[in-house]
């Protein structure tokens, strides 16, 4: 594969400030150096960005992962937002000269007093805790609900990053073609119990003071601080970090099939993937079968099937077994029910099929000396189907039950490697394409107007875990037998929140699991005689000693020394702390990604 280029930017600014704007525009008529006439027009507008909620899509990603336990103590939380401006559209000092982010991320043991509640913005000024007097944008209304914390303010000193740091702490991270902005809380998580992360919003709380900006506590005991954001985590469990929680599916990786029960006739199928199954008769009997869905222990060939009028032309009889085999009748009747059940592509495809029969007959017409002129009809199938097949043909829609019918095949942290069963995968799309089949010419018809689709081996794997819920943005690349070329990616989608299908073009033999590296948190390294350090990076241009280390020495409640820090981190390369950037201190507090290897 190739490597991904990631660039960390100190900041970006938008082109306008959230905010009520006025604009005038003016025009004047003039002849001969005399003015005429003044014609003026004024309006004004909203540029109405995130200030009290954010939206569910600005956020990224969480990390530590909501929910998470895992051990977490020397890293640093962070949030990212997909709107890269967002921190640097507000400020925190009203009309300063230099634009520092209005948002902050705050982490508070679960012994910390801190009270969350929802408001109505109309009452956020109230209370015994602190906020200043609102004022409201025009869209803005007092009624508008906003989730507020209210922490004690002696506790606020110890954790809030002063204005200065609030500028380390966050910072453009770029890849993929895309940028993130990515927030981080200047503090580490306390070993051996639970933590809540909120971003707060800090827009116009600071002051000038002599000593440079400060944030206005006045004389309060209590200050209230606005939330657009919270999590938990919890860090008590070494093995459910990212690299030991991948580790783990490894002792839980096999083929998609049951174990053994001892019985050779049995065992013969379970061997093949077949699960046995409950059969409903068409006459109301009930009866035992074995059912085999598209995910099987190794990849089946399978060439163009002959078009079926109904699944019981598909049912395969095992005299030894005496069980039919229903996994094709059933792929077949699914397809048909999805077609069914799509609306418009049903219709779409039942109206091209009329209209194919029409211009066949019009054909056997013209061959038979038809005098008369014929209107050309437009038999070409319809895009809106073929997208919908081209998905269907992806096991897009198809349920989860069909996919997995027995919960044994995926246990609980486990990882499944398959194949795709291309014969099945022919009659599910025959099922879905039978719509429109009224009788043999149309069975005829349909046999020899064969799909634009293709079906080459497919492998893939199947992930049930909690690595897949608490980190979205894991990647995942498949390998053949050269192992330096990926295998193309034909789908890659989360079933459940903890379930993760991925299908690729070709036999699989190497699956790999890492985060995305624009994903990557900041993290100390813990000393084996206690505190910690920081190994920087090296310089390219031979300067710096490879891998460098500077101490790190947490403050009071395991506060991150951001600006000490980067005073080391600036010595370390000679440079001036004034001009040690975000984007430097970014680059240097960021981890390498882990990358786990599988092998299929």
């Amino acid at each position: 594969m190739t490597d991904t280029t990631i660039t960390f930017t100190d900041h970006l600014v938008p082109a306008l400030e959230s905010g009520d704007y006025t604009i005038t525009v003016r025009q004047e008529v003039a002849r001969g150096g005399t003015a005429l006439e003044t014609f003026a027009k004024t309006a004004r507008f909203t540029v109405a960005g995130e200030r009290f909620l954010l939206a569910p899509p600005v956020i990224r990603e969480m990390f530590p992962p909501a929910g998470s336990v895992g051990d977490h103590s020397n890293v640093l939380p962070h949030i990212t937002l997909t709107r890269p401006t967002l921190p640097w559209e507000r400020e925190p000092l009203k009309d300063a000269a230099a634009r520092s982010p209005w948002l902050a991320l705050l982490l508070f043991a679960d012994d910390e007093p801190v009270r969350t509640q929802v408001l109505p913005l109309g009452e956020i000024a109230k209370g015994p805790a602190y906020f200043p007097e609102v004022v409201l944008d025009r869209h803005e209304s007092s009624g508008d609900s906003v989730t507020v914390i209210d922490v004690p303010a002696e506790l606020l000193r110890t954790l809030l990053p002063s204005y200065a740091d609030l500028r380390h702490l966050t910072h453009v991270r770029g890849g993929d073609g895309s940028e993130t902005a990515v927030v981080t809380a200047g503090r580490l998580p306390a070993p051996g119990g639970s933590s809540s992360v909120h971003l707060v919003s800090l827009e116009h709380r600071f002051r000038d003071t002599p000593g440079g900006p400060a944030f206005d506590y006045g004389a309060h005991d209590e200050i209230r601080l606005v939330s657009l954001a919270d999590w938990r985590f919890a860090c008590v469990d070494e093995g459910q970090t990212l690299p030991a929680m991948t580790r783990a599916l490894a002792h839980d990786a096999g083929t998609f099939r049951l174990p053994d029960c001892g019985e050779p006739l049995a065992d013969a199928f379970l061997g093949q993937g077949f699960v046995p199954a409950r059969h409903h008769l068409r006459d109301g009997g009930r009866s035992a079968a074995w059912y085999r869905g598209p995910l099987v222990p190794g990849p089946v060939d399978g060439g163009p099937v002959s078009p079926a009028r109904s699944a019981d032309g598909l049912l395969r009889f095992h005299p030894r077994a005496g069980m039919f085999d229903v996994g094709y009748a059933a792929a077949w009747q699914l397809g048909r029910l999805l077609m069914l059940r799509s609306g418009d592509s049903a219709t779409a495809l039942y109206e091209w099929k009329r209209r194919r029969a029409q211009k066949h007959k019009r054909a056997a017409r013209e061959r038979a000396d038809y005098p008369l002129a014929v209107t050309e009809i437009d038999d070409s199938l319809p895009e809106n189907v073929l997208a919908w097949l081209t998905a269907l043909n992806r096991l897009e829609g198809v349920p989860f039950g069909y996919l997995v019918p027995d919960e044994r095949l995926l246990p609980v942290e486990a990882i499944r490697f398959f194949g795709l069963d291309q014969q099945w995968m022919w009659h599910l799309i025959d099922g879905a394409y039978s719509v429109g089949r009224l009788s043999r010419g149309d069975a005829a018809l349909d046999a020899a107007s064969p799909l634009p689709l293709s079906h080459p081996p497919v492998t893939g794997a199947l992930i049930r875990s909690e690595v897949v819920s608490g980190y979205p943005g894991l990647l995942i690349d498949g390998y053949g037998q050269d192992a330096e070329d990926p295998l193309g990616v034909v789908r890659c989608d989360r079933l459940a929140p903890d379930v993760l299908l991925c299908l690729f073009d070709g036999v699989l033999s190497r699956l790999d699991l890492h985060q995305r590296p624009e994903s990557q948190h900041f993290a100390v390294e813990a000393r084996d005689t206690g505190g910690y350090d920081k190994s920087l990076r090296a310089t390219g241009d031979g300067t710096v000693p490879a891998r460098p280390r500077v101490p790190v020495s947490p403050g009071p409640r395991r506060t991150l020394p951001v600006s000490d820090l980067v005073s080391a981190m600036a010595a370390a390369f000679g440079t001036d702390p004034a001009d040690f950037t975000p984007a430097d201190f970014a680059l240097q507090m960021t981890e390498t990604a882990e990358r786990v290897t599988f092998l299929a």
